[in-house]
């Protein structure tokens, strides 16, 4: 009997330690960040365009890496890049006014030439409609800070070559009349308004550059959602859509999964598209590299953490991280 409560006791003791060890290293965890790098091969790719580097920073969600992101500022201005993208999420809600941690990143940043941002789920209109169409405050103090918004498509000249950066939701839209309507995505209350639809139509215009793009050109395609296996069948098969001759896909919003366990890796991303629901997701389907159907996509595990499950609003056995892409 003895044995058997100096067993349980020592267990207890065991378990207590092991929370208190996880307590310990999450907590620190959460309050660093690591750089990932990964290599994308993309076939014929051309000589100039051999070692372009992209840097992606995603779903920030308001945290401070040091006192005005002084920890990340400097990682970020010893890496040498060509272009540099935000995939969202910057903020925690459409309503937080809390732009400080995403302005002082930007403003730290060296190398803006090439930038552009797409908005997540949680970050504010990015325009204000009424008669017409302007951006909203965020945005026009944004871009006052270098960084641009990606509305429909931009470019990198690199000799005779060009990288096309292309706004993923409305690079699928083949017909007009599907403006505002595409699925599985948060759309703000403007949406179906006529007059953001007549803004968003010149801009759809502008995507009809990549009708003519040359071989020697890449497209990659910008989006705070991934697009799962589903969303890319249900994009091809949709009337008043299509898929785009994509060389990268890149894209944030899942954290990696934000809480992951040991073996059986995420436990929940938000991810609509998946039934009956978003737990224990598919593994290779959570971040990094992934192709589906000769369609390379890249998802960021990003730096913040949400509250899509209120109790969870932490990273667990995930670290923070920012990605250097490198074209081969």
């Amino acid at each position: 009997m003895m044995n058997m409560s100096r067993l349980l006791k020592s267990l207890c003791t065991l378990v207590v330690l092991t929370f208190i060890i996880l307590a310990i290293y999450t907590i620190w965890d959460n309050r660093r960040f690591i750089v990932v790098e990964e290599e994308i091969v993309i076939d014929h790719l051309p000589e100039q365009l051999k070692g372009f580097r992209i840097l992606q920073i995603s779903d920030l969600h308001e945290k401070a890496f040091g006192e005005n992101q002084s920890e990340l500022i400097p990682t970020i201005n010893a890496i040498d890049y060509d272009a540099i993208v935000f995939t969202g999420d910057v903020l925690d809600s459409v309503e937080s006014v809390n732009y400080e941690p995403f302005y002082s990143l930007i403003d730290g940043i060296r190398n803006k030439e090439n930038a552009w941002f797409v908005p997540g789920n949680t970050d504010p209109d990015s325009y204000v409609v009424g008669q017409d169409v302007k951006k909203s405050a965020f945005i026009t103090e944004m871009e006052a800070r270098g960084v641009e918004l990606l509305e429909s498509v931009d470019k990198v000249l690199v000799g005779d070559a060009t990288v096309y950066f292309a706004n993923f939701e409305l690079s699928i839209i083949r017909d007009p009349k599907y403006l505002g309507r595409t699925n599985g995505i948060v759309q703000p209350d403007y949406a179906l308004s006529e007059v953001y639809l007549n803004y968003q139509e010149k801009l759809w215009d502008e995507m009809k550059e990549l009708d003519s793009i040359q071989p020697t050109d890449l497209v990659i395609a910008l989006n705070h959602y991934p697009i799962p296996d589903v969303r890319m069948d249900s994009i091809k098969e949709s009337p008043g859509m299509g898929w785009g001759d994509y060389d990268l896909i890149m894209a944030g919003h899942y954290h990696g999964g934000q809480i992951r366990l040991p073996i059986l890796g995420a436990l929940f991303v938000p991810e609509p598209w998946y039934e009956p629901n978003s737990f224990f997701p598919p593994s290779d389907r959570v971040m990094g590299l992934w192709d589906y159907e000769g369609t390379k996509q890249y998802v960021s595990a990003g730096l913040g953490s949400s509250d899509a499950i209120s109790f969870f609003n932490f990273r667990f056995l995930n670290s923070p991280e920012i990605n250097v892409l490198k074209l081969r």
